[in-house]
């Protein structure tokens, strides 16, 4: 588990599905962020699918800890997953990020 400054800050997208299989089942048809959004329009299972799953600006403590986890240290702009949580399982597009040392 990564330290993360109570400063840093991330903007990322996610679709949370009830299954890992149903995520290994949509992830071959994302291929950016534009993609990305409209399949957590069409197949997402939180209330952020209305805005393609955008998760707004974040900062630690905010949410669930695998997916703060992986905001803050994965890869931008490419997809990530599937994250199991208590919600269910997460795709991510982590759109920017700034980390304070």
């Amino acid at each position: 588990m990564i330290e993360i400054h109570p400063d840093s800050r991330a903007k990322a997208l996610h679709i949370l599905l009830p299954t890992e299989t149903a995520c290994l089942e949509l992830m071959p048809q994302i291929t950016d962020q534009a993609s990305f959004e409209q399949l957590a329009v069409k197949f997402s299972h939180c209330p952020s699918a209305k805005i393609g799953g955008d998760l707004g600006l974040t900062k630690p403590g905010v949410i669930v800890a695998e997916l703060e986890q992986a905001i803050f240290s994965q890869p931008l702009a490419t997809l990530i997953g599937p994250i199991k949580t208590v919600h269910g399982y997460h795709l991510l597009w982590i759109k920017k990020r700034h980390l304070v040392e």
